[in-house]
């Protein structure tokens, strides 16, 4: 989907569609009166007769309307507001690309982005459109045969090309800048479900390499590539001990984007990449087994915002740290009561194999210190627990900072992709403890996600640490199936808050 953006009257904008407001008082916004009265009324007559009440998200095609240049009009639903909410604005937007999906409009000019916001200028409107507009476009059908995609796309019915529209050319500039921020989130989160909904057998720990070093050569990033002997040097037991049941090698992954002042901090994401996850010797049900595909959406999430930034070109450092490796149960796999021993030296009894997820971040976050860090954010599908106490609305964090936390929070607000701020509290460290090592990897069903958080706790004592487990936000089940991209939004707005400061 190609966006622009286009300023004038909307009765002379020539495309397979226009796009305007009905408030549901059969008020029209601005655009719409303009195209009312070079229809001479057609639209006010039309919603007399009552096909559209005007209930946010409702929406009615109009065909070959008098007066307009326009094939069709597509009038949106606004419901009561005369200034927007954004959540409300994102949902009128969001049932426009739906309305349009499945038609054969190919061309879309959207005067959405002239209604007015709360607090939101022309570029933030921009920014939407498209983010919103490639959200409700994505597909992922690159699996399917070749005669099955042939097939499908004869018979696609997709907008290609969204012109984002305003009445007046001095919200132009704005709009363009704005536009930009959007296709660059947009491009992140694609890659994100991408990667996610590839099927383990061929998103392994070396496709996600892969994926690191041509993302470097695409946008300058640096990149490392640490192999299994490596890793073996650096320490990193807990990390080798969750991969030595695997035939695929272990990767860590290590990117920077240097765009900042040569003095400043980096800011580290850390992202979970178990690539595959059967639960090892402590094996998962076979029911939804599949779904476990998505267990290194922590790691697409780190690679979906260096895609964003990077597009960008934030002026920030940023550094991604990426353990990346299979769970399986043969012969060699750890074992429940093995001990492990970490890269800090602390030593850890497995209790259960498939609570792997921290035993390859806390290495991961030993290995963060090197960078000095003003922060550190890693970002797991870690726990179950997290799904039952949070659902799928908001991803659970945890932090040692309340400053970092805060932060966060709010740029989960900022992009609506929201989290839940968690209890991280000493009182819960000693369902830990265990007779034969330093802690056991796992602290019973009781807070079980703030047991984990608890656990990776004791390797950030040195630096600023935040924790989002995204068990219940990075993909859906059932019939709509699929990587969200999520928290790739939040972690994005964030950075971007950083780098202004």
């Amino acid at each position: 989907m190609e966006f622009s953006i286009k300023t004038g009257n909307p009765e002379k904008q020539r495309s397979d569609c226009i796009v305007v407001g009905v408030f549901d008082t059969r008020k029209l916004s601005e655009a719409a009166v303009v195209l009312d009265r070079a229809a001479e009324g057609y639209l006010t007559t039309v919603l007399a007769r009552g096909d559209l009440d005007g209930k946010l998200g409702s929406c009615l095609m109009l065909h070959s309307v008098p007066g307009i240049a326009s094939d069709r009009v597509l009038l949106v639903g606004l419901g009561k507001a005369t200034e927007f909410k954004e959540r409300e604005y994102r949902q009128a937007v969001r049932a426009s690309f739906k309305a349009l999906s499945g038609t054969s409009v190919k061309s879309a000019s959207t005067y959405l982005a002239d209604l007015p916001v709360k607090k939101q200028d022309a570029a933030w409107k921009s920014a939407q459109i498209a983010e919103i507009g490639q959200d409700v476009d994505y597909r992922f059908d690159v699996m399917k045969g070749k005669a099955a995609q042939e097939e499908k796309a004869k018979s696609a019915k997709r907008v290609a090309k969204v012109a984002v529209a305003f009445i007046e050319k001095s919200e132009g500039k704005l709009a363009e800048s704005g536009l930009k921020q959007g296709l660059a989130l947009a491009a992140g989160v694609s890659l994100t479900k991408d990667l996610g909904n590839l099927p383990p057998n061929i998103c392994t720990p070396t496709y996600l390499a892969d994926q690191a070093k041509a993302m470097g050569k695409q946008y300058g990033l640096q990149v490392e590539i640490l192999d299994r002997d490596q890793i073996a040097k650096l320490g990193m037991g807990s990390f080798l001990g969750v991969a030595q049941g695997s035939a695929q090698p272990p990767k860590l992954i290590v990117l920077q984007h240097k765009k900042g002042k040569k003095s400043q901090k980096p800011v580290v994401l850390v992202g979970k990449g178990i690539t595959f996850d059967t639960g090892g010797i402590s094996i998962k049900p076979g029911a939804e087994m599949d779904e476990m595909k998505y267990d290194m959406c922590g790691a697409a999430s780190v690679l979906g915002t260096f895609k964003a930034i990077a597009e960008m070109d934030l002026p920030l450092n940023v550094v991604g740290v990426i353990p990346t490796c299979e769970n399986m149960p043969d012969g060699t796999a750890i074992k429940p009561g093995d001990v492990l021993t970490s890269m800090s030296g602390q030593t850890i009894e497995v209790l259960n194999t498939d609570a792997e997820g921290r035993l390859i971040l806390c290495d991961a976050l030993t290995y963060a210190e090197r960078f000095e860090p003003a922060a550190v954010v890693d970002i797991a599908t870690l726990t179950g627990a997290c799904v039952i106490a949070l659902g799928h609305h908001a991803s659970g964090l945890f932090s040692n900072n309340d400053k970092l936390a805060q932060e966060l929070l709010a740029a989960g607000e900022t992009a609506h992709d929201r989290a839940w701020h968690m209890p991280l509290w000493e009182d819960y460290q000693p369902q830990l403890d265990s007779n034969f090592a330093d802690m056991a990897n796992i602290g019973g069903r009781a807070g079980g996600s703030i047991t984990a958080a608890c656990f990776l706790s004791r390797f950030t004592k040195k630096y600023e640490w935040a924790h989002l487990d995204i068990a219940g936000t990075a993909w859906k089940s059932g019939k709509d199936k699929g990587g969200t991209g999520r928290p790739v939004p939040l972690l994005t707005e964030f950075l971007v808050k950083r780098a202004a400061k």
